[in-house]
């Protein structure tokens, strides 16, 4: 009887649904990450080329969630050779001591009809908590995220005196496409 009794236990607990965090993996080619300043009063766009990103996350269950993202600071693009030279820059971006920007969340939690990641941004060696809404469809094992935010430029030591005529908000903008992983 007591062999029976542990038999269907151990079959209730393993044919009980489990909450596991899905680890998902970016697509760089459907997604992007783009950034947006005024310059001399106009808008001025430019994108990374090289990122990535371990993202873990269950909408279900937001416990376990978790964004690591990474942007290679060299891989900027830029349509102006002027604006592209100055944020590759060791005035701009500076790759050369500093060649990735990193995010990685302290939280993730629902805000309205989408999420929050809450995180420690980190550009030229300097971290500041950020927090990025973002909006997110999962289809089948594809998931499509979307979010915005800004940050001050200065205070991750971007830009001189000689950027006086650069605003000092820049908005990141993300297009993150993943698939579940196995």
């Amino acid at each position: 009887m007591l062999r029976l009794l542990a038999t269907a236990c151990l079959a209730a607990v393993l044919a009980a649904p489990m909450a596991l965090a899905q680890d998902w993996l970016v697509d760089p080619e459907a997604s992007s990450v783009t950034f947006e300043a005024t310059a001399f009063n106009s808008p001025v766009t430019g994108e990374f080329a090289d990122f990535g990103a371990e993202i873990r996350l269950d909408p279900d269950d937001l416990s376990d969630a978790r964004i690591d993202a990474v942007v290679r600071t060299g891989s900027a693009r830029m349509s102006n050779d002027n604006y592209q030279a100055a944020v590759t820059g060791a005035g701009g971006l500076n790759p050369g001591d500093h060649p990735a920007a990193r995010f990685l969340s302290t939280d993730v939690t629902r805000s309205g009809d989408g999420y929050e990641a809450r995180g420690d941004l980190t550009i030229n060696g300097r971290t500041r908590e950020v927090a990025l809404p973002f909006t997110l469809d999962i289809t089948g094992s594809r998931a499509v995220a979307e979010g915005a935010f800004a940050i001050d430029r200065g205070d991750f030591g971007v830009g001189g005196p000689d950027w006086s005529d650069v605003d000092q908000q820049v908005t990141i903008r993300l297009h993150i496409e993943a698939e579940a992983a196995d």
